[in-house]
């Protein structure tokens, strides 16, 4: 155990969460499992030989005693995932104002409160010549306003940017920050393949495997920010930036169907 390197994945539950935990431990990390349902981080807990934590990532103070837990077991930590997530689909305008604050909370702010508590952590990794790392699992839609999923879009976009400036504020620490961004992906509490009504989007879905998979590279490799798929998703990243308002028109027409809401 000594000897091995410690994981904290958030949201391992499903998804992608529970993808990358899978990877990890393939590739012989010791993988410390945190999510809100108790029986699925305890049952793959146990078959990847892990361990597991109970915690919401909105609740700070939660968050600030499972990391206090953790760090008393595993005082090193080499790689903190922050992949927890909730879905907020609808406009501004149309969702209930507890779905903003739940997505902006969980989405933005948990992995906020998670790279605070497991940075001594993290710290201790990097120390005598180490190296420690975070991988804040954002989304294309941290690059995209995407009205038809505004809250989403939103809390991705603040997301991206504690990314982006948590990377320079720790790099001369040797803690490296990535920032892996995921078009549409199909999991338990993502649905696009049936939830987006334009067929040509439903053709760029991937599966979490393949996120996972892009996760564990950008660590080794140390690639910063990374697009998966590249195609379509990084071009529009950029058509955001240079024409924001036809990529606002398109928009609705890639949305989701009328009665998909959170």
């Amino acid at each position: 155990m000594a000897d091995e390197r410690v994981a904290v994945v958030t949201g391992a539950s499903a998804g992608i969460g529970e993808a990358t935990a899978r990877e990890l431990a393939r590739r012989g990390w010791h993988c410390v499992l945190l999510a809100r349902r108790q029986e699925r981080i305890e049952a793959l807990a146990s078959e990847i030989r892990g361990e597991w934590e109970v915690c919401d990532v909105m609740d700070r103070a939660q968050v600030d005693d499972v990391a206090a837990r953790v760090l008393a077991r595993h005082p090193r930590i080499e790689l903190l995932v922050n992949n927890a997530g909730v879905p907020g689909r609808g406009t501004f305008v149309s969702v209930e104002p507890d779905t903003v604050e739940r997505v902006l909370r969980t989405n933005y702010l948990g992995g906020v409160w998670c790279a605070r508590a497991f940075l001594p952590g993290l710290r201790e990794a990097a120390e005598n010549g180490g190296s420690a790392h975070i991988v804040n699992v954002v989304s294309v839609a941290g690059t995209i306003a995407f009205a038809p999923a505004g809250p989403y879009a939103a809390a991705k976009h603040a997301q991206l940017a504690f990314s982006r400036s948590l990377a320079a504020t720790l790099r001369r620490e040797r803690i490296y920050v990535h920032s892996v961004l995921p078009g549409f992906v199909e999991t338990e509490g993502f649905t696009p393949r049936s939830t987006l009504k334009n067929p040509l989007m439903r053709r760029f879905v991937i599966e979490a495997d393949a996120v996972a998979k892009t996760i564990v590279k950008a660590v080794e490799r140390n690639r910063r920010e990374v697009t998966i798929p590249w195609f379509p998703y990084r071009l529009v990243s950029i058509a955001q930036a240079l024409v924001p308002g036809v990529v606002a028109q398109l928009g609705g027409r890639f949305g989701y169907h009328p009665w998909v809401q959170d």
